[in-house]
């Protein structure tokens, strides 16, 4: 099966897109010139199709205007508050989530995960290979998943090549390199992790192709890299808030669920320290899982009344009076929070996406442009843009903004479904 250019042709005004893939992946068991020689696009979503870089025709203006774009939906995942310091927290230490609440979280944000094994199988390989070398399991998972986007992939790397970190994946289309399995796959993250952390060698075999280029070639980094925040520039480039997104990931993947053993303990945290910031966030998460959402908001805001500097208190405030209905509150929170924390993503992402369902284009275009000095990898910032500049009339530009969100994550099924439309939209 491939994909048909004229899918949407038929369907201009409609307000859902339907598109069908392959469902069998190329395999990749090892790294290979057939592997290096693939189109990115085609590693991930054989078959999809090529999009000219320049918009080869003019818009039909009243088409484009009978069209629903795809973006995707704010972050609404509460985050904890850490009682240390981002740049504090080390490399190498137990975890601190537990598998379950590791496998939980990634199930939530991909129900359909691209791996060559279970969801129990990768949380377990993690926290068997970093727990015998001494690197947090669950911090270098996060890792993985910010690497792969929750499993989902769309970069250069093939899902099928077992490779959970980028290695050897150093841009311009190239893959990088394959392991046999998850579980070697898992071993090498661990070990190239262990080149930039300690002056010893792993404990077993080494796996990792990079291992040596590490110890060889970067005496500058090699056993000098304490932090996960110094991995910084380093691990990913420019990656200028690279371990703060890891450690972030690492927050949300901690916080409590729905139970009532959650409430009763928020309720107990509550009680204990009635004054603390951290246990009205705590209870405030059970809360907004439940979907209790005016409680929630309750207790966000006594954690602000304590901790009104509180990055977590403003965003999950945020959050709540979005739920709420309430955007005014909401963009509030948003102003003040992105004041506090300049180089929070999702403050970013979800006060832009604000702006431009208020028509305010030039400043959702603005706050994802911002969003990019950050985090040059968000496929959903660009594509945002080319959505703005759509509703600007900037048909060339929007174009452009697509074909380089695809360029980026050539998976995201938004950014596709909108290449496709806007396709459909020019002149015959």
């Amino acid at each position: 099966m491939r994909f048909r250019r004229s899918l949407l042709a038929a369907s201009i005004t409609c307000s859902l897109l339907v598109v069908s893939f392959p469902s069998a992946v190329t395999e990749a068991a090892s790294a290979s010139p057939q592997v290096a020689n693939t189109p990115v696009a085609n590693r991930t979503l054989p078959g999809r199709p090529d999009f000219s870089q320049e918009m080869p025709r003019d818009i039909n203006k009243k088409a484009i205007t009978q069209v629903q774009w795809k973006l995707a939906p704010a972050f609404d995942s509460p985050m904890m508050t850490v009682d240390a310091a981002p740049d504090t927290i080390s490399i190498m230490g137990p975890a601190e989530a537990t598998q379950e609440q590791m496998i939980s979280f990634i199930k939530k944000h991909n129900a359909k995960p691209k791996l060559t094994c279970s969801v129990e199988d990768i949380v377990n390989y993690y926290y068997q290979e970093a727990g015998r070398e001494g690197i947090r399991p669950d911090v270098a998972l996060c890792q993985a998943i910010k690497e792969t986007g929750f499993f989902g992939y769309g970069g250069d790397v093939s899902p099928t090549q077992n490779n959970f970190c980028g290695l050897g994946a150093t841009g311009n289309h190239e893959p990088g390199h394959s392991f046999a399995t998850a579980q070697l796959g898992v071993r090498a993250h661990i070990q190239h992790l262990l080149a930039y952390t300690r002056v010893e060698k792993p404990s077993i075999t080494i796996v990792d192709p990079r291992y040596w280029h590490v110890v060889r070639n970067r005496p500058d980094l090699h056993g000098k890299v304490f932090k996960w925040t110094g991995l910084n520039g380093a691990w990913a480039v420019p990656g200028k808030n690279y371990g703060q997104e890891i450690l972030s990931l690492w927050r949300q993947a901690q916080a409590p669920d729905a139970s009532d053993a959650a409430l009763d303990a928020g309720n107990r945290k509550v009680k204990s320290a009635p004054d603390e910031a951290s246990s009205y966030i705590y209870r405030g998460i059970v809360w907004y899982n439940r979907g209790d959402y005016t409680a929630a908001l309750k207790d966000f805001s006594q954690a602000l009344v304590f901790a009104p500097q509180s990055s977590e208190a403003h965003y999950d405030h945020a959050i709540t009076a979005t739920r709420l209905g309430n955007k005014k509150l909401a963009r509030k929170d948003y102003d003040t929070l992105l004041e506090i924390a300049p180089t929070l993503n999702q403050g970013w992402f979800n006060r832009g996406l604000m702006r431009f369902e208020a028509k305010d284009y030039d400043g959702a275009i603005a706050d994802m442009e911002q969003l990019l000095q950050i985090e040059d990898r968000s496929a959903d910032a660009r594509n945002l843009i080319g959505v703005a500049h759509i509703q600007q009339k900037k048909y060339n530009e929007a174009w452009k903004d697509f074909g380089q969100a695809a360029a980026i994550n050539s998976a995201n099924m938004n950014v596709l479904a909108n290449q496709f439309i806007m396709e459909a939209c020019l002149k015959k």
